[in-house]
């Protein structure tokens, strides 16, 4: 009798010791903060971005984590580090946001952008602003100054300029190229949408979104950028999610809430819920696009069923990686 229970304590006590073991080494492994950005998936090919362009691309994307990665370093917030992030890719007219933005079929440029932070799933949304600069920072401001998540139109571009936000002329939009995309109506990868998620060094995770639209859209089209759960979604419990590609289809699968859920319901790690959402879901369904993808531990996932989708990370340990194509 002694010596069963003898083994039955060294059985107990080895057990505990590997799952101290185990945790110990989760701690060690796990970075004490991530930033991973997109900048919007598509179809074009090798041929459609030259060498040239695509180290041209890769450089902002650089410098655009750079930023995330410096406030985060320094003990900023992770919607912090989502915003100012955010406004780098605005301010730049490669993307189709903010600065960059692609015209409407009656030519004006028309904004989306949302922000949530995991800790108590608050959410902002903007939709449809023409004199915003950074859509982001309005998204924020209506997270954290409002009593609602979503504001569209003017309604919007006023609620910014009362937050002191900077309002510019719709000429400030306008670039050569997103122009002679609308007069050509190319339909070739200008769905540039631009995103973050963050997981920072207090265990907070955040996601943000902002865009441009699509090309030659007509009445009012908003797409999924601005919806909570579609193309944005943060939870501390699982994850932070941005998504790019063609929104309606995004919207229909609630794909970026879809992917929390099926890590909170169904106890599947970040990889497989994203690849199960973006490689079978959505491909089912016949949607085009990407999400790029942090959990709670640090873990990050770019999933994307196009050709290519501008993309980086960066984690604290100095695993790092900047990518378009496959």
């Amino acid at each position: 009798m002694k010596n069963i229970i003898l083994r039955i304590s060294f059985i107990f006590i080895l057990s505990f010791l590997v799952l101290s073991c185990n945790h110990k080494n989760e701690d060690v492994n796990k970075p004490e903060y991530v930033i991973v950005i997109h900048g919007g998936a598509g179809n074009a090919s090798n041929r459609d971005i030259n060498e040239e362009q695509q180290a041209e691309y890769k450089e902002k994307l650089s410098e655009a984590i750079h930023i995330g990665e410096t406030i985060l370093k320094n003990g900023g917030t992770c919607t912090e580090a989502v915003e100012k992030t955010i406004n780098f890719l605005e301010d730049c007219p490669l993307f189709n946001a903010g600065k960059g933005a692609v015209f409407t079929n009656d030519g004006h440029n028309e904004l989306d952008a949302s922000i949530m932070q995991g800790s108590d799933l608050t959410a902002g949304a903007v939709a449809g602003v023409r004199d915003v600069k950074n859509p982001i920072s309005a998204a924020l401001k209506v997270m954290l100054n409002s009593e609602h998540v979503l504001l569209s139109g003017k309604g919007a571009s006023k609620f910014a300029s009362e937050q002191g936000l900077n309002i510019v002329d719709s000429s400030y939009f306008f670039t050569e190229d997103r122009w002679n995309s609308l007069q050509n109506i190319l339909k070739v990868d200008k769905h540039g949408t631009v995103g973050c998620v963050v997981l920072d060094k207090y265990g907070n995770l955040a996601a943000g979104t902002s865009t441009g639209g699509m090309t030659n859209k007509k009445y009012g089209r908003i797409g999924d950028s601005p919806i909570i759960g579609a193309g944005t979604y943060a939870n501390n419990k699982t994850c932070a999610v941005s998504a790019t590609g063609h929104g309606e289809f995004f919207i229909r699968y609630t794909v970026a809430h879809d992917i929390s859920a099926l890590m909170e319901y169904k106890n599947l790690s970040l990889s497989e819920a994203s690849d199960l959402v973006i490689n079978k879901k959505l491909v089912e369904a016949g949607g085009v696009g990407g999400c790029i993808a942090v959990d709670k531990n640090g873990n990050v996932s770019m999933p994307f069923n196009s050709n290519m989708m501008f993309r980086a990370y960066v984690k604290s340990t100095g695993e790092k990686a900047v990518a378009i194509f496959k």
